[in-house]
């Protein structure tokens, strides 16, 4: 048995130590799911030198992993991310995506439901490493009357907890992004080991997003191909473009869930003007989607056809905070040990005066905050 399979092994008696301490039979067999989730994925994983040396890895995952050992030296001498075992081990998981996450929203709102965990604190979303189990919840949730949500995930980070147990391997569902996208992730899921704050999930993948959107343009502007960069400008110019949609959309459902009749409980006619925004949506999608060609022209048909509160609700805290977030990195005359420190000392402020901090951080800038 590989060092790695022990420390596996290990966590997975300790996981089971501290389930039994749990009170509640469905909580005893959601921690389960995860434990041993991550316990199967742990032991799929090799080193990737090994992999390097291996006659038998295809010459096209040989490129790849040696492409994200230099992603990961350059998060660590460039963007002051962790220097540990993560991303120096890799497992085929014989699947499309690392895990399903569940989100559920009200009907007249984009505030996610809350799950509450040991470490992560409450956030709004549930994994599960078993799509069935996924939407098994979903439904659940519906049938207490929220919107919700399935979308899959390709990495998750254990926020630098198990690095005594080989870290985060690179992992099938996502060696095989472009390489713009490969850094960007890599560089948003070590930004979680440097700063998490249990509870604020905004707060923690906003700043990690713009981690992963500056450090990445720094990596294509430096370190990329010509080709990679042509690449990845173009799907990049989707993306902003989808971005702006959404963002739009986001803040008219705000305002329409904050009108004088949503206050009235006008509850039919709320939702005969959430009908309007919704078709809106789907229709200027279809019109910006015209405009694309290529094999990425239908990149986000599935989420535009799954789109919701909960769908957007999720949207929200991955990007409404990364502004704030861009500006301290330029308050800080981008250094990236500042930028961090910096992040830190916000992430010890109180909730309230930590939202207001990053507000004022988007005025000062001459940004909108969201």
């Amino acid at each position: 048995m590989t060092p790695r399979h022990k420390a596996a092994w290990l966590l997975l008696a300790v996981t089971s130590g501290t389930l039994l301490s749990l009170s509640g039979c469905s909580n005893l067999g959601y921690y389960w799911q995860s434990a041993s989730g991550h316990l199967n994925l742990m032991r799929a994983a090799r080193p990737v030198p090994q992999l390097l040396a291996d006659p038998a890895t295809p010459a096209a995952l040989r490129d790849k992993l040696a492409l994200t050992q230099r992603m990961r030296r350059f998060a660590v001498t460039e963007l002051g991310l962790p220097d540990n075992a993560s991303y120096t081990e890799y497992a085929d998981l014989h699947r499309p995506t690392a895990v399903w996450n569940v989100v559920a929203a009200p009907p007249y709102s984009l505030k996610l439901k809350t799950w509450c965990f040991p470490v992560a604190g409450c956030v709004g979303y549930r994994g599960y490493y078993s799509d069935a189990d996924a939407i098994a919840e979903a439904e659940a949730q519906r049938a207490e009357g929220f919107e919700t949500g399935v979308y899959p995930v390709p990495a998750y980070s254990t926020l630098g907890w198990l690095n005594w147990a080989g870290g985060d391997p690179l992992l099938s569902t996502f060696i095989g992004y472009p390489e713009g996208e490969l850094a960007r992730l890599i560089f948003h899921e070590l930004a979680h080991q440097v700063l998490y704050v249990p509870g604020d999930t905004a707060f923690n993948e906003s700043y990690a997003t713009a981690v992963e959107r500056i450090g990445g343009a720094l990596w294509l502007a430096t370190q990329a191909s010509e080709a990679a960069r042509l690449e990845y400008a173009q799907f990049d110019q989707r993306r902003r473009q989808f971005r702006q949609l959404t963002l739009d959309t986001r803040r008219q459902l705000e305002e329409l869930y904050d009108s004088s009749e949503a206050e009235a409980h006008d509850w039919q006619a709320v939702g005969a003007e959430k009908k309007v925004v919704m078709d809106n949506f789907r229709a200027q999608y279809a019109a910006l989607r015209a405009g694309w060609s290529g094999p990425q022209q239908g990149a986000y048909d599935r989420w535009v056809a799954r789109a919701n509160n909960a769908i957007f609700g999720a949207q929200a805290v991955y990007d409404d905070l990364v502004p704030a977030f861009e500006a301290l990195y330029e308050r800080e005359g981008r250094d990236w040990r500042r930028f961090h420190a910096a992040a830190a000392k916000l992430a010890a402020l109180p909730k309230v005066q930590r939202e207001a901090a990053l507000k004022n951080m988007t005025h000062e800038n001459g940004k909108p905050g969201v």
